[in-house]
């Protein structure tokens, strides 16, 4: 537990259960995505192979998720593959297409009891059967869960994702089940993979990188970013609420004055 972590300057919060209840004060965003970077960097600083990075964030995963779901989160999304991760060395796409189901094997059982419910978002096509098999059997296991929603972005490129909505859109036109006047921006969302999800409010990028890397391009017009210098191996529940407090202290006008 935190002993002691500074916000601001001038506040100084002594304890994690102070910190959560300070947060807890303020409006919690109802859905967190975090682009999860730096395993890699973690490791190599460490004289480790770039998958020990990749071990050690599927830890954190498993704290974060915990902490969200305490906070009153309704979606985390967590950006775990992209599409263009493939172009990764085998080695290491081989280890990750791994961890899904040695993740979900041990904390299965811990998401059933926390109520939190499994998603996947992304292209089913092209992932390894142990993979697809690990991640189905999670949803299924989950699907009557009513907290938490865990939403898994695995083989997910948002641009990929666009080109597979329009092209339903079309079909949809042509076959007469839509008119073009018919097209709003809600019914363009209704065929994205987020559908049944609202928008992210909070995106939370690791590592110190400062971009969005085709994640939820559509989905975050109006989400609050937030970027920390830590690799993901080393963030923590107190970084979250860190994240989520930033966000709180921010003035959210949509687009008006």
């Amino acid at each position: 537990m935190l002993k002691r972590f500074s916000i601001w300057k001038d506040k100084t919060v002594s304890s994690f259960e102070e910190l959560m209840e300070e947060v807890q004060q303020g409006e919690i965003p109802q859905h967190i995505a975090i682009i999860m970077d730096g395993n890699g960097r973690w490791a190599r600083k460490r004289g480790l192979p770039r998958i020990a990075g990749h071990h050690e964030g599927m830890k954190v995963v498993r704290k974060i998720t915990k902490c969200a779901s305490r906070l009153g989160v309704k979606v985390l999304t967590l950006y775990a593959f992209s599409t263009e991760n493939w172009k990764r060395p085998k080695l290491e796409v081989d280890y990750l297409m791994k961890l899904p189901q040695e993740f979900l094997g041990t904390f299965l059982p811990e998401l059933v009891e926390e109520n939190v419910q499994v998603r996947l978002m992304g292209q089913k096509e092209g992932l390894p059967a142990h993979t697809l098999a690990a991640i189905e059997k999670a949803m299924q296991d989950t699907a009557n869960n009513t907290g938490l929603i865990l939403n898994f972005a695995l083989n997910y490129g948002s641009r990929d994702e666009m080109v597979y909505a329009v092209r339903d859109l079309v079909r949809d036109s042509n076959s007469g089940k839509l008119n073009a006047d018919d097209i709003t921006e809600e019914v363009i969302s209704s065929y994205l993979m987020t559908s049944k999800l609202p928008d992210p409010d909070l995106l939370i990028r690791t590592s110190g990188e400062i971009r969005i890397s085709n994640f939820m391009l559509w989905q975050i017009a109006y989400t609050e970013l937030w970027f920390t210098d830590r690799y993901w191996p080393d963030f923590t529940e107190s970084h979250l609420l860190e994240a989520v407090i930033n966000f709180q202290r921010r003035g959210r006008r949509f687009g008006g004055v």
